[in-house]
């Protein structure tokens, strides 16, 4: 009879039973051949594909606003919080691979196959805390989906207005819409592969030229770099950097695609580490030609002069920004399906009509409110600074209470961690810091920025931070006078 420690060895070895079942198709697919359309392009999952979405999905719009965060923090502070808050994320991030492969090997035990099941965070919350748990990661995680996905709405309005202002950006909204409504007939992260990899290339693109047009163009005459001058601003921007490093809502579909999901401990540092070299130089470039003027202009592309590049730049995000939608809408139209019973169907044509329902609110909110930047912070302090870095925190400290927990753990501390009481230490400081600074005074700072452009522009603005129309010239010339 074995010992529990070889059983749970065993386990542990054999624990992607049911995804190297459902990937021994595409392998030996890609044995038989190797440049087969269906599996270089549309079945993915090895190490790479989960680098490459967790890259992709990380850096979207957000490197448009980082400019504008960099003018309420100043250099320094904008440099030293991404870097933080990336680590940050990137711990969060393997906490959350920690429980999947819990739950996921608990759940093995039990002979629980997941071959037509996409695990989702609120179920490994539900199966390692309760069902109290899984109300809280439910609600936090699809609201923050839900305006993640608005996000990218109000961006691809705001970025084709720099192309094209003879349509308003609430117009534009309501085609791209229409156009982001397609991704219902993407079934899953499987399908992502080429998505993901187009997608990096495209922000790899724009934030390099950002930073190269800006350098190139130089400063503004009389260019000022005032920040930090205001607390307001100074948490606003904080917390936008805050919701860049805090992509990972997507975390556990992304690892559930893998055909090992073991391999992901380390990715999303890896993909973070790779965003760095997207991220600063191009909002310390920006931020270093224009200053103070970038307080007025949440979106970078409306500073910089028009020509080939940055109308290329401007379409590839674009394109990037639809992936992007499809990253944060797939986890919603799991839950959806899964509440109304069409989570097991295999037609795709049915999924996707089932899937529409989703695309209906996101829609209208983004007509609501199209405020660019400052929903960024908002998002990033109410939701974000909960559902990506207190809640994962709080359940490994939870899950792991018990010293019977800690040594039949799937996944012992890191290497380079000492102890669990050094892992306990960690998290209670990522929970004490995200709440006080992220949510405290985050929360306070974005929304009363939020509240002033709600009263400066109202809901359903037509054009958020548009050019002013230019007068017509028998408009300015004086009526004549008669005697």
């Amino acid at each position: 009879m074995l010992s529990q420690k070889q059983a749970e060895e065993a386990i542990v070895s054999n624990y992607s039973e049911t995804d190297q079942h459902e990937g021994k198709e595409e392998e030996k697919e890609e044995n038989h051949s190797i440049f087969s359309v269906k599996s270089v392009l549309w079945h993915g999952g090895s190490a790479w594909d989960a680098w490459f979405s967790c890259s992709s999905n990380q850096v979207a719009q957000v490197l448009l606003t980082l400019p504008y965060s960099f003018s309420q923090l100043g250099m320094l502070s904008g440099i030293l919080l991404q870097i933080f808050y990336g680590l940050l994320g990137s711990w969060t991030a393997y906490l959350i691979s920690v429980l999947y492969i819990e739950y996921r090997s608990r759940k093995e035990k039990e002979n629980v196959n997941f071959k037509n099941h996409v695990i989702q965070w609120f179920e490994v919350l539900d199966g390692l805390l309760g069902p109290y748990w899984k109300a809280v990661g439910l609600a936090f995680n699809c609201t923050f989906l839900l305006f993640g996905s608005v996000i990218q709405l109000i961006a691809c309005a705001s970025n084709i207005y720099y192309i094209n202002d003879h349509l308003d950006k609430r117009t534009w909204t309501y085609i791209f819409g229409a156009c982001c409504a397609t991704t219902v007939f993407i079934p899953s992260f499987h399908n992502y592969r080429l998505w993901s990899f187009l997608g990096l290339g495209m922000t790899t693109y724009t934030a390099w030229y950002l930073a190269i047009a800006a350098l190139v163009h130089g400063q503004d005459e009389g260019v000022k770099h005032s920040a930090p001058t205001k607390l307001v601003l100074y948490f606003t921007g904080a917390t936008n950097i805050l919701y860049t490093f805090g992509g990972h809502a997507v975390t556990v579909e992304i690892m559930h695609a893998m055909w090992k999901p073991q391999k992901f401990k380390c990715i999303y540092l890896l993909a973070t580490l790779y965003v760095f070299t997207l991220t600063i130089p191009s909002a310390s470039a920006v931020y270093w030609a224009f200053g103070d003027e970038l307080l007025n202009h949440a979106n970078a592309f409306s500073l910089l002069p028009r020509n080939g590049f940055r109308d290329a730049a401007v379409i590839l995000m674009l394109i990037h920004q639809f992936i992007t939608f499809g990253f944060a809408c797939t986890p919603l139209y799991f839950v959806w399906e899964k509440v109304i019973g069409m989570h097991d169907t295999r037609s795709i044509c049915l999924r996707a009509l089932a899937r529409l329902p989703v695309v209906v609110p996101i829609w209208f909110l983004a007509i609501i409110f199209p405020f660019f930047g400052p929903i960024n912070s908002a998002v990033g302090a109410l939701l974000v600074s909960f559902t990506v870095y207190i809640i994962p925190s709080l359940a490994h400290m939870l899950t792991y209470r018990k010293a019977s927990a800690r040594q039949n753990a799937a996944e012992k501390p890191p290497p380079f961690m000492p102890s669990w009481t050094a892992m306990y230490v960690i998290n209670a400081f990522v929970v004490v810091w995200v709440l006080v600074v992220g949510f405290g005074f985050g929360g306070w700072a974005s929304m009363t920025n939020f509240v002033r452009q709600v009263d400066t522009f109202g809901l359903f603005a037509k054009c958020y931070q548009c050019k002013p129309p230019a007068p017509l010239a028998a408009a300015a010339a004086p009526p004549p006078h008669h005697r």
